[in-house]
């Protein structure tokens, strides 16, 4: 298991498919908000002048020493539902990421966000 404090300090590493191939970047963490651990990363892609943040859930991430390998591919990480580099997780965005990898999604009792950023 990947624990919140620790997943912090990978930011800005590697972010690698199953097959070893450069995703991108590693930006941020998002944590399930009933459990508080790490259940998505953004990773920051595109070329220098059009970059943006895609999103990709953290089940099964392989931590190594300069990065992190994720259980999804290249092209379907770079297809998933992304966000301007400067923006936040829309709450109405956050199902269509768990609809993009096949994984259920349940908001809180209330209607409350799956997901925060830490």
């Amino acid at each position: 298991m990947i624990r919140s404090a620790d997943i912090r300090e990978w930011r800005d590493h590697d972010v690698v498919d199953p097959k070893q191939h450069k995703i991108g970047m590693l930006e941020a963490i998002y944590v399930d908000t009933t459990t508080d651990e790490p259940a998505v990363a953004t990773v920051r892609t595109g070329l220098p002048t059009r970059q943006r943040l895609v999103f990709v859930p953290l089940d099964e991430a392989v931590l190594g020493p300069d990065y992190v390998k994720v259980s999804h591919t290249k092209r379907q990480v770079r297809d998933a539902p992304s966000i301007g580099t400067d923006d936040v997780l829309p709450a109405e965005q956050e199902e269509a990421i768990f609809r993009h990898y096949g994984m259920a999604y349940q908001p809180g009792a209330n209607g409350e966000r799956k997901l925060a950023r830490r």
